[in-house]
């Protein structure tokens, strides 16, 4: 894995022919990962970033870097670190999964500025209030990742303006180019309600969004579907992937996160069946040692209340339905 150039926001790294990971500085205002395919006479783009600066640098080094010019986007979900750089490419295709659109629009509109402004201070504080009084050394780092990623967040508010995919697909959509094709797929939603991720047959090479991040407890919205997302790449031929927040790696950062998913599925499924309280169930779980060092600003805690809760649900359903 080739290193070509750091900027103040990534490292810019080529991870095959043609492909290219754009890995996020933490606390720049890039926030996630993103990267860029050279289709041949131009270039497709996997995410945009957390900020409109960090995504127009994106934009100025892939096309400096091939010397063509970037003719699609692609959103795979629809969290503003991974979007809130689309303005950047408003003149360009970008394109997203129907859901992930809406979801866009609804839960990322940027109000009035004054007001965004002010209650992004507000958050800044109570985090600060938040990281002084934290006692766990992994969360305390998270917290003060997400205070610095947010700060510069805090500095862009006054230019940033929410921009759209303006192409849907459902479950594949195929971009062919002179000299390579890209495969996008979506098989639900395991993070969001709804995940997609990018592969390269050619150079078995995919950016996979935050359905695969690196020592990171990112939300979990589905488990059974993140299992079903996770475990469908196994037919794919991945020499090398992308994970949404970390370093580039290979397929065993699936097979990793298939683990950390069936982790939370067994414990929370045993802890519904044996009748325990959520409240018991999460103060008592024992982290695994491979799992004890990741980092997120809640640690396991959301993700064992997420998937306890859906557990929880589909049992009292079942019950429901039998009466």
């Amino acid at each position: 894995m080739e290193i070509i150039t750091h900027t103040d926001y990534f490292i810019l790294k080529r991870m095959a022919p043609g492909v290219f990971a754009t890995i996020a500085k933490p606390g720049t205002g890039a926030w996630s990962n993103a990267g860029f395919v050279d289709l041949g006479t131009e270039l497709l783009v996997f995410d945009a970033f957390n900020t409109p600066a960090a995504a127009e640098e994106l934009k100025k080094q892939a096309e400096k870097l091939t010397g063509k010019k970037v003719k699609y986007l692609v959103n795979s979900h629809y969290h503003g670190d991974h979007v809130f750089g689309n303005q950047v490419f408003e003149d360009l295709p970008i394109i997203s999964t129907e859901l992930t659109r809406e979801w866009i629009k609804d839960k990322n509109a940027i109000g009035d500025v004054d007001v965004e402004t002010q209650e992004t201070q507000n958050y800044l504080d109570n985090l600060m209030l938040q990281i002084k009084s934290e006692k766990d050394e992994i969360i305390k780092q998270s917290l003060s990742n997400q205070y610095l990623e947010m700060q510069v967040m805090l500095t862009q508010i006054p230019f940033m303006e929410l921009t759209l995919p303006t192409i849907t697909f459902e479950n594949k959509l195929v971009i062919s180019g002179t000299e390579r094709h890209v495969e996008l797929y979506c098989f639900g939603g395991g993070h969001t309600p709804s995940d997609t991720f990018l592969y390269v047959p050619k150079e078995k090479a995919a950016f996979m969004g935050d359905i695969v991040t690196d020592n990171l407890h990112l939300p979990v919205f589905h488990p059974e579907e993140f299992l079903t997302i996770l475990e469908s790449t196994r037919t794919m031929e991945i020499d090398i992937l992308l994970p949404g927040h970390g370093d580039i790696g290979s397929n065993e950062k699936v097979e990793t996160m298939i683990d950390y998913v069936t982790m939370l599925k067994e414990a929370a499924e045993g802890a519904v069946a044996a009748d325990v309280e959520l409240e018991d169930f999460v103060s008592s779980f024992v982290i695994p040692e491979e799992f004890k060092k990741w980092k997120g600003m809640q640690g396991i805690k959301r993700n064992l209340k997420t998937v306890f809760d859906f557990y929880k649900k589909d049992v009292e359903k079942t019950a429901t339905q039998s009466i």
